[in-house]
């Protein structure tokens, strides 16, 4: 994850990426959950249980960048699959794209797991 984002951004940043990353999840998650409840009306559901476990790993920040291009091909999946409007689905998909791009920020599990580790010598 180092390899991928060179800093976990904090502070304002950081504070927007995980605002981001809640209205993100939560909508999947919400979606989801909708998606199941009309399942009569769809064919295959596996793009919906597939958005909505992404959600669950956005809220919380891990594997961001993984989650968030499965965010994007899912939506999209979803957006050409189903009739009617496609364009919630589409703005899901751009949100996930662009936390797969920008990264999780440093209230998230990504960042405990994968930042940089700060060594105190002065406890030597």
């Amino acid at each position: 994850m180092q390899r991928l984002f060179s800093t976990f951004a904090h502070g304002w940043p950081g504070n927007g990426l995980l605002l981001l990353r809640m209205l993100t999840g939560v909508a999947l998650i919400h979606y989801g959950i909708v998606d199941l409840r009309d399942a009569h009306q769809s064919a295959s559901i596996a793009p919906q249980i597939i958005a909505a476990g992404a959600g669950i790993l956005l809220l919380v920040g891990l594997w961001t960048p993984v989650t968030g291009v499965v965010v994007a091909l899912a939506e999209v999946w979803i957006a050409f699959s189903r009739p009617g409007d496609p364009w919630i689905r589409i703005m899901l998909a751009i949100l996930g794209a662009t936390l797969a791009m920008v990264g999780p920020g440093a209230w998230s599990i990504d960042a405990r797991l994968f930042g940089r580790k700060h060594i105190d010598l002065s406890e030597s």
